[in-house]
């Protein structure tokens, strides 16, 4: 560990970091692997907050907020932490967007973001299992545990009439987790979990996984896995199959390739996505509006919202060093205070600096909760005519 850290201090002198009126904020996702339809939407919503930060000149006395995009693959630990060593030490951010997918954010915080002091604040990572993980006030979330997805979830199928469901989810942090969240709560509220079963991301057949989950009966297939990996695989052996035609989707498999690939195919299907009836994503939408991507998906508004929470900590403590700010992000993010909202940051950034409070909600109406928790609400969604479509918020 102590040579780990002398390399990162002589990688940032060598880098030179960023100039006196730059600084740079890591943004590290998962471009490549099984959610890589997603985050270039995720990663431009942050960097929209960065620009806008940027363009007031209203931050630390007019600096500029630099972005560098680190892959996480979503999956591979040692190549996410590799990512955000070279961030930290070649590049010198002073703060990090990301990680995405638990298991590889877990991996960050514990080898990179805590031993280097960095705040990372993540957009996507929901295992309940980073509630508890040590960071050293580092680390903070702008979506809600998957303990709370788990009950959301449960409680559409109740009102729905499923009184069972077979469940499968991929074999990593996220997918666990949330499969046990899931269970325990779908069968507080009395439904029968047929069967719980992992698969394995990256195959080109699941009939034998479909077969095993089909044998053990039940209304509906709960499917904790990615829209673009083992997720969908899942699903398109369920269909050709018969084993199942109706299936529960928590977040990571929400997005356009799911129309995509199985329009009124599932047609009736529900889901579970992050989300406020007061989150105020059309701007940010609009400003990062491409055809190169996505940006139906989920977690853009988290992304700008985390990036957000970095920068107006940055200006409350006067200072772009993580041990200065990292302690007023619970403070930006809520009352008391003005609240600020999206495209508000200029006028949150002026407040801060005549020595005022503000209560960001930003898009998403953050509310940080015990230890950087984000309170947070849902969005069900139900596949209507082919399309994802919202029900009602919760």
């Amino acid at each position: 560990m102590k040579k780990f850290l002398m390399a990162t201090a002589a990688g940032a002198l060598l880098a030179g970091a960023a100039s006196a009126d730059e600084v740079k904020l890591g943004v590290i996702m998962g471009f490549t692997g099984p959610i890589e339809s997603l985050t270039p939407a995720m990663a431009a919503g942050g960097e929209f907050a960065m620009k806008e930060v940027s363009d007031s000149g209203k931050l630390l006395g007019g600096m500029t907020v630099t972005p560098v995009r680190g892959d996480s693959t979503c999956v591979d630990a040692g190549a996410a932490t590799a990512a955000a060593e070279r961030l930290i030490t070649s590049d010198g951010v002073k703060g990090i967007v990301g990680a995405d997918c638990s298991g590889v954010t877990g991996a960050i915080l514990a080898n990179v973001a805590v031993p280097n002091g960095v705040v990372m604040i993540s957009p996507s990572a929901t295992s309940p299992a980073l509630s508890s993980a040590e960071d050293n006030g580092m680390f903070f979330r702008t979506s809600p545990s998957d303990a709370r997805q788990g009950q959301v979830l449960a409680d559409v199928l109740k009102e729905k009439g499923i009184t069972s469901a077979a469940i499968t989810y991929t074999n990593n942090d996220y997918g666990k987790g949330l499969a046990d969240a899931i269970s325990a709560a779908f069968q507080a509220n009395g439904g029968e979990v047929t069967a719980t079963t992992a698969h394995e991301d990256g195959k080109a057949d699941y009939s034998a996984e479909v077969a095993a989950l089909a044998s053990a009966g039940g209304d509906l297939l709960i499917v904790a896995g990615y829209v673009d990996q083992g997720g969908a695989g899942i699903i398109r052996a369920s269909l050709d199959t018969g084993a199942f035609d109706m299936f529960a989707l928590p977040d990571g498999m929400i997005g356009a390739s799911l129309e995509e690939a199985f329009g009124d195919e599932i047609e009736g299907s529900v889901g579970t996505v992050p989300g406020a009836e007061s989150s105020d994503t059309t701007a940010i939408l609009e400003g990062i509006a491409s055809d190169s991507y996505d940006s139906s998906g989920p977690y853009i508004g988290e992304s700008y919202d985390a990036a957000a929470l970095i920068m107006l900590a940055m200006q409350a403590a006067g200072s772009s060093e993580p041990g200065d700010y990292a302690a007023k992000i619970m403070d930006v993010a809520n009352a008391p205070g003005e609240q600020i909202g999206t495209g508000e940051l200029a006028k949150g950034l002026e407040i801060l600096a005549n020595g005022g409070e503000i209560d960001y909600v930003g898009a998403t109406g953050v509310e940080l909760i015990g230890g950087g928790e984000a309170a947070g609400g849902y969005r069900e969604i139900v596949i209507e005519g082919g399309k994802i479509t919202t029900a009602k918020y919760r």
